[in-house]
């Protein structure tokens, strides 16, 4: 993929909150954002080469967990860098999550303020 190329984040959100907060940050910095609303359809999206999996960590209608360790257990998305957010105060689900392969998990108050920088970041990254 050239230098030139859009950068592509998939977003796996279900609080409409945080999707408008993805989607602002995604127009300042130049990324396109795909989103994903079933486990399927994740891993269906991330074979499309996205520079970063946004997750929400306490997402209500994906087993989360699963999706990362299933992202890990597969040869084309194990590259894949998952970016997981969750309330500060689940420090037991966070453990979990790191522990299934996540790449970094950042409370949700640090993704809102950093998230401009975060797709910045992505968005240069090859």
């Amino acid at each position: 993929m050239s230098s030139n190329s859009v950068r592509k984040v998939l977003a796996v959100v279900d609080d409409l909150m945080f999707a408008v907060k993805i989607d602002a940050a995604a127009r300042q910095s130049g990324v396109t954002v795909e989103y994903a609303k079933t486990q399927a359809e994740a891993l269906e999206k991330g074979r499309s080469n996205p520079s970063l999996v946004l997750l929400d960590l306490n997402h209500n209608k994906i087993e989360i967990l699963k999706l990362i360790k299933a992202f890990k257990k597969d040869d084309d998305l194990k590259k894949v860098s998952l970016l997981g957010f969750i309330s500060h105060v689940d420090g037991e689900r966070k453990q979990a999550a790191v522990d299934a392969g996540c790449d970094s998990v950042v409370p949700r108050s640090a993704f809102s303020v950093n998230l401009p920088q975060i797709l910045k970041r992505h968005a240069t990254a090859l």
